[in-house]
This record gives C-alpha cells, structure tokens and sequence, in this order.
C-alpha cells in the first residue's frame, strides 16, 4: 500500500484553516456565519453536528460568569469531568449560557460502535461542571439532577483572573487604552452581537488608529479579515502578539494561517508560545502542535501533542480532526493497528461528505495491511 498517499489525502483535509475555531455559538441556537462554519471545519460546523444529531430526555443548562469584567468575545469552553477524566465539552456563548445535550443517535448508515467518549446526560449526574479560560481559575458546579423533574439549571460558573499565569486571554493594554479607543471597541462588539460585520471591522479599524498598542482590538480586527483577507488578518495577529506578547489568542490563528502555507516551523513556533504561556494548552492549540510537529519530522512529540489534545476534546468539537491526525501520526510510526481504530471511530461522528468518503478510503487502505485477526 501507497502510506505516502495515506498521509497526504489526510494532510490535505488537516490543512484545512481552524482559524475563529472558537467561534460565536448561542446556547441551543444556531451557530454565527464565520469562517470556521462556512469552511465546514472548527467548532462551529461540529458544534452544529453534534446539536443536530442528539435527542434525549435529560438536558442540563448554566451560565459562566467572568469576576470583575465583561465575558470575552470569544466562546468559552465548558467541560464535564468524571473521577477526573473529562467526558463532555461545548461552549458558552457570548452571554455565557451554555447547554449539556443528550447523546447523539446510533448512526443509520454507520454500523461501527458508538464514540464511547459520547455519554447520555443521565451518567453525567455527579460529574463537575468548570469552564476553561487562559489566564483564568474556574469554580465548578456538580450535576446533581436525578431524573427529568428536577430543574435543569445547574447553576453559575465563576471565573477568576489566576494570578500565576503568565498569559491570559485579557490584556494589560485593553485597560491602558483611552476612553476613546474603548468607546470604538465595545461599538464593535455590540455589531458583532448583532451581525453586523462591516460596522464592527470600521469601529475597530478605528481604534487601532487611536491606540495603535491596542492588542485586544488588533486581535478582533484580525478575526474579522480572516475569511477574506488572510494576509492581513495575519498582519493584525502579528501586531496584536507584539503589543502584549502574553496574549493567548493571536497564536492559535497565526498557527492556523501558517498551516494554510505549510509554513510548519511557523505552526509549531506559534504553538510552542502559546504552551509556554499556557501549559496546560487548549485542544486547539495542543492539535497545532501535533501538526507542526509532524511535519517536522517530531512524531513522538506530535503524537502526545495530538494525545493531549484528543483528551481534552471528547465531544470532538474544539479540534474536531485531531483524531485524523492522530491516525496519521501512528500510521508514519507503522502503528497500523492504532491508526486503523481511529480512523473507524472517526467515522462515528464526522459528517456525511467528502471528508467521511477520504476516511472510508484511508479505513480501506490500512485494512489491507492490519492482519485479520488484529482487525
């Protein structure tokens, strides 16, 4: 079998920018036209799948609150945890409500087992409930419900500003800016509330010009030319990532730009920084570490970056094509057997298309390989 067409049908799907991968998703709403949904990939377009393909009679909902300042423009991440492990993850919105849906239907076209990192509502009761932001400290909330009559709010999720960390998703520079850079900035993020792409990319055009250290509003600017303008979305994750360098979020997107070019030791820099500041890392970041450093010939690293990533991530929504990448990384190692696992349980949950007929195709190469009895 042809392995170097195994991975290359698979890094031409990996390559696929998960730049805005957190992108704005309403509590049970549907998800905002952003790059990342109308690419079909990140977390809005799995998000939507997930919504889409679950029912179930128990459905828990609560609310994260950020200590001593507005919620971010960003989604927040939520996950449950059992004994420790994580089991299920989604989103806060921009209002900071955020759902735990049932469990997704059997598949009537897939015969392979269910994702057993899928689980019904009902064997989440007693799990933790935090949220997860750079920079940040979450309080948890346990699910406490026994049965549908019980009220389905779980609570408040408070997050604090974590004094040990080094990088944060809150910069010094938003609190140093003048009042006239921020009255342009917050005019930005009530369009972007309200869709309203061409006004909000005008008002933070507006305050980078009046504040041109403004890291915050060069990092939104950069968001909102992505889709269109790359390389000056680029451009303005650079200039955010150099007026406070501590900043988390610019290096997600620098690492997916440079992906796009195959620029990989740019991938893996971009993720290196971000881990420094940030060690425990998110899923997104934690794959572009994986990708980066596949590319570069570090298989053993990317493979416990994508391993890192993967179990951060059991709903598959903030790096929905780790596990591909995973499969990839362990097929380059001649561990065909694990790769092949993956690959089937990719087809658990990745969306009918052309993307689920390239994994059947890379499940039909490598059964040609695994012996029988190890299938």
């Amino acid at each position: 079998m042809n392995l170097k067409l195994l991975i290359a049908g698979f890094l031409t799907v990996l390559c696929i920018p998960l730049a805005n991968i957190q992108a704005q998703t309403g509590a049970g709403t549907s998800a905002a036209k952003d790059p990342a949904s109308m690419t079909g990939t990140g977390a809005v377009a799995n998000f939507d799948q997930v919504l889409n393909g679950q029912s179930g009679s128990m459905r828990f909902w609560g609310k994260v609150v950020l200590e001593g300042s507005q919620l971010p423009w960003d989604p927040i991440p939520v996950v449950v945890s059992c004994d420790g492990k994580m089991r299920y993850n989604t989103f806060a919105d921009a209002k900071g409500a955020f759902d735990i849906v049932a469990s997704p239907r059997e598949s009537e076209t897939i015969t392979t087992k269910r994702d057993p990192k899928h689980v019904d509502p009902s064997a989440l009761v007693g799990c933790k409930v935090s949220a997860i932001l750079d920079g940040f400290e979450s309080t948890t909330v346990t699910i406490a419900n026994g049965s549908i009559m019980d009220n389905p709010d779980i609570g408040t999720i408070t997050l604090h500003r974590d004094a040990r960390a080094s990088g944060s998703i809150v910069s010094d520079t938003t609190q140093s800016a003048p009042p006239e850079a921020l009255k342009e900035f917050e005019k930005a993020r009530s369009d972007k509330i309200n869709g309203n792409s061409g006004g909000e990319r005008r008002h933070l055009q507006k305050a980078v010009s009046l504040y041109p250290q403004f890291a915050e509003a060069w990092y939104q600017l950069g968001k909102t030319e992505e889709a269109d303008k790359p390389q000056d979305a680029l451009t303005a994750y650079q200039k955010a990532a150099t007026a406070d360098p501590k900043l988390l979020p610019p290096y997600e997107h620098i690492a997916a730009l440079a992906a796009v070019d195959k620029k990989w030791q740019d991938v893996a820099d971009a993720a290196d920084h971000a881990l420094k500041l940030d060690p425990e890392g998110t899923p997104q970041i934690w794959y572009f570490s994986a990708l980066g450093n596949l590319n570069l010939g570090n298989k053993d690293t990317a493979e416990t970056s994508a391993l890192n990533s993967l179990s951060m991530d059991p709903g598959h929504v903030a790096a929905p094509k780790t596990e591909q990448l995973l499969a990839v990384i362990m097929a380059g190692k001649g561990e065909y057997k694990g790769a092949l696992d993956h690959l089937r349980n990719c087809l658990t949950y990745t969306p009918a298309g052309p993307e689920k007929e390239l994994v059947k195709q890379q499940v039909a190469q490598l059964e040609k390989i695994v012996p029988p009895a190890a299938k």
